[in-house]
């Protein structure tokens, strides 16, 4: 029964809410200014951007390297390429998808390599990340090189973050369908979300990187948050499938230096926030159960390391950034 009660209990909370929003808010800006190497925030909660500032950087609108951010996006794009049929199933191999991006001198078992194992850092070879990224890059043949690695582990065991698995994955997607991981990209992300992704990195062979260098604007970046929280869906149209964000948002493995679980290309929070992390403090992340979207960018040159500045991140996150939803 309405009484009047309830009327004033319900009254008193419609006068306070925009008092406390405007707390958590002036919370948020505190534990920002705090952070330097922070350039810009926006948290997305439905559908109204309740935060959104610049402090430092470029601004909003300002195309930014989303570093290892990519390697979500490649994620994504198997989702899609699967969805279309032109790949079987994350249980396809190398050697079933793309054969021909296979050297005449493959490590033995890298045809036997699957899409999964790729997509969840899972492959098995020698890293070509950390303290072996500059001698990949500066390869001759970037697939061969990371191809004919040693196996260090048995795929589909222990997570081994590695740029190169991420780019093996992209060029497979490249001849499986047909199309330059670019293509796919605006195809399948850039026209659905109405975001601009221009050209990036392209490696000896022409293919391009898959897990690094893409450009994104901050507030595309925030859209593809939003892609992720709301299960594949934007503007009405089923861009990415439901089952696949589902599938992504499993996990699979666990990062040796964050702690954080590993799905299909995105780190999961015990908090709940499904994330992509890109060197420097980039992140794309969404949180489905505050109905939250969430994009952040940071100065690019500086390392993000668990155990710094990435965490402060987190902290941010799972602090006044979840308060917000």
């Amino acid at each position: 029964m309405f009484n009047r009660r309830t009327f004033v209990t319900t009254t008193a909370a419609a006068l306070t809410a925009p008092f406390l929003a405007r707390a958590q808010s002036n919370i948020l800006q505190g534990a920002i200014s705090a952070l330097p190497q922070l350039h810009s925030i926006q948290v997305l909660r439905g559908e109204d951007t309740v935060f959104a500032e610049a402090p430092r950087g470029p601004g909003l609108d300002r195309l930014t390297n989303i570093k290892s951010c990519s390697k979500s996006i490649v994620a994504l794009l198997l989702g899609a390429a699967i969805d279309r049929g032109d790949v079987p199933s994350v249980a396809a191999t190398l050697a079933e998808t793309a054969p021909s991006i296979l050297p005449a001198n493959a490590t033995p078992g890298a045809g036997e390599i699957t899409l999964e194992d790729l997509v969840t850092l899972r492959a098995g070879l020698e890293r070509t990340s950390g303290p072996n990224y500059g001698a990949w890059v500066s390869s001759r043949n970037w697939l061969a090189d990371a191809l004919t690695r040693p196996m260090v582990a048995e795929p589909g065991g222990q997570m081994l973050y590695s740029t190169g698995s991420t780019h093996i994955l992209g060029a497979a997607l490249a001849e499986a369908t047909g199309q330059s991981l670019l293509a796919q990209a605006r195809e399948r992300l850039g026209r659905p979300l109405g975001i601009e992704i221009p050209p990036w990195t392209r490696d000896p062979q022409g293919y391009y990187m898959g897990g690094n260098e893409m450009a994104l604007r901050p507030t595309a970046m925030l859209k593809i948050a939003k892609l992720m929280r709301d299960g594949g869906l934007y503007d009405g149209a089923q861009v990415i499938p439901e089952t696949w964000v589902d599938a992504s948002v499993q996990p699979y493995a666990r990062s040796p230096w964050s702690g954080l679980s590993y799905g299909y290309g995105w780190f999961l929070s015990p908090s709940g926030y499904t994330l992509a992390r890109g060197y420097g403090g980039q992140i794309i992340a969404a949180h489905a159960g505050r109905n939250l979207a969430v994009a952040i960018t940071s100065d690019p040159t500086q390392p993000a390391r668990s155990g710094g500045y990435f965490g402060d991140l987190m902290r941010l996150l799972d602090g006044p950034v979840l308060a917000l939803g």
